[in-house]
């Protein structure tokens, strides 16, 4: 069975069972050529994961201000918040109402 980070209650917990799992045999080394094209991959990865793009938007000066406002109050960037929504959005999690 397959465990993921979420599956352990605490740090302690997941550093035991792998230590167990280590001495058991169950872990192995990745080999040379394995280590540097898992290297490769997660620089690759990374290099595509969060490209940023900028753009021009419009928006009112009005809801501008709210919206810098409401970043002050939670500490979080409004440009932030602007990309945490479109990403909600293209991702299903929220609907738009106009």
């Amino acid at each position: 069975m397959n465990k993921h980070f979420e599956d352990f209650q605490t740090e302690n917990e997941l550093i035991e069972t792998l230590e167990a799992e280590i001495e058991k045999g169950e872990w192995k080394s990745l080999r040379k050529e394995e280590k540097e094209n898992l290297k490769k991959l997660l620089r690759k990865g990374a290099k595509n994961f969060e490209k940023k793009k900028p753009i021009s938007l419009r928006i009112s000066q009005r809801d501008l201000k709210l919206l810098k406002r409401k970043s002050l109050e939670i500490g979080i960037p409004y440009q932030t918040i602007i990309s945490a929504l479109i990403r909600q959005y293209v991702e299903g999690k929220i609907k738009l109402e106009i």
